[in-house]
């Protein structure tokens, strides 16, 4: 069951230290996170219903174009370095796989026969696992909110939707080949028929309609920690459910799963390459980032998932996969190790006081995030069931 810090007394003596570092949150798995609340500490929050939207969408006060302008300038430096380091983690359309090489070919006369195996090695798997794989599925499905939100960063951004800009090429390329995902496994759960697609796709909808607010301030540098963190996620994720579906016997969706954590491996190395000459040029700036976003905490991108029934369909798809390890808290804070590593943060220096608690703060924070979790994985109880419509409402442990 996911984890909820509510539930901890924060003015323990266990607890203080972390308190002082970040509002109580619920752990949630997440294109997969853990999830804070909605509320973000003396932050000032309005809430309003918005239309064809979660009921719940909450209206930040959001802080726009953060970043100086003398910073834009370093993106504007970094447009050749970006040409040979980044687009290089693009793979040309012809030597991409495309979703029809892993689905019944609708053309072939044993087309009918395909789709049966298909149906009989899915019958093997658990609604559970379903749950999560659809969750999976409608988070890709949001693609157009995705590249939306890059192309709200200063520096970056896609001026024309058409700019011969190496960060322009890269966000339409990346856009290009992450579409993909989604249209693998929507088709998949189309033919498996184990899955109510009409509740389905009432949530890929509600979804993009209602966008998402990941307060990354029109700053590409914390649009870029965002990314690095969040394509480590999911490959994560995607993994999980590769092993999970060879487990229950489905080579084929192991396959498809582990195709699709192969891209994300590919562009999370991409990203992290770009806060890696971020910290190489501007270690001050991008440690100050990095700490401001992990304070305001990764957020899944579906963060606003709703099939027009349930308020918290988030939450529970996020539950289920805590509870199946495809995604916990304890991947969270593995993912902030890493990265940790990966950019030498301890290595840092140089760096401005403001920088160097910036800079102890994120070293310490993973070892904190870690003994939270024992404490409400010692205090948690057994989950409830639950209906899932996306499964014709069949009930489902959280």
């Amino acid at each position: 069951m996911a984890l909820n810090l509510n539930a901890i007394n924060f003015r323990s003596p266990k607890c203080s230290a972390f308190a002082r570092l970040t509002p109580p949150a619920t752990f949630k798995s997440s294109k997969f996170i853990i999830n804070s609340t909605l509320h973000y500490g003396s932050r000032d929050v309005k809430t309003a219903k918005k239309p064809f939207s979660h009921p719940q969408h909450e209206v930040r006060v959001q802080v726009t174009h953060s970043m100086p302008p003398e910073k834009i300038e370093i993106f504007k430096s970094l447009e050749h370095w970006a040409e040979k380091k980044v687009l290089v983690h693009l793979n040309p359309v012809e030597k991409c796989w495309q979703p029809q090489d892993f689905l019944p070919d609708p053309a072939s006369d044993g087309f009918h026969d395909q789709v049966k195996e298909l149906r009989e090695r899915a019958k093997e798997l658990p609604d559970d696992y379903f749950v999560v794989l659809i969750g999976d599925m409608i988070t890709e499905e949001a693609i157009p909110t995705y590249q939306t939100w890059i192309n709200t960063l200063d520096g970056v951004r896609d001026e024309t939707g058409a700019s011969p800009t190496s960060w322009a090429i890269w966000n339409r390329g990346w856009t290009s080949e992450e579409n993909r995902h989604g249209d693998l496994l929507n088709k998949y759960l189309y033919l498996c028929g184990r899955v109510d697609m009409r509740h389905i796709e009432k949530t890929i909808q509600y979804l993009i309609g209602s966008g998402m607010d990941l307060r990354t301030e029109n700053n590409p540098y914390l649009g870029f920690i965002y990314t690095s963190f969040q394509e480590r996620a999911t490959f994560i994720s995607h993994g999980n459910t590769a092993r999970l579906a060879k487990g229950h016997g489905d080579w084929k969706l192991a396959q498809i799963c582990g195709k699709i954590a192969s891209d994300e491996k590919r562009h999370e190395t991409a990203y992290t390459k770009i806060v890696e000459k971020l910290f190489e040029i501007d270690p001050d700036g991008t440690m100050l980032a990095l700490a401001d976003m992990m304070k305001k905490k990764i957020t899944m991108p579906a963060y606003l998932m709703y099939d027009g029934r349930d308020d918290k369909l988030f939450d529970h798809f996020s539950s289920v996969a805590q509870r199946l390890g495809v995604y916990t808290a304890k991947d969270y804070a593995d993912i902030l190790e890493h990265l940790v590593r990966k950019w030498k943060v301890e290595n840092l220096i140089g760096l401005s006081g403001e920088g160097q608690k910036a800079q102890d703060y994120v070293c310490r924070l993973a070892p904190k995030i870690r003994r939270l979790e024992e404490i409400a994985r010692g205090r948690a109880k057994q989950a409830p069931k639950i209906q899932f419509s996306w499964i014709y409402d069949r009930q489902v442990q959280l």
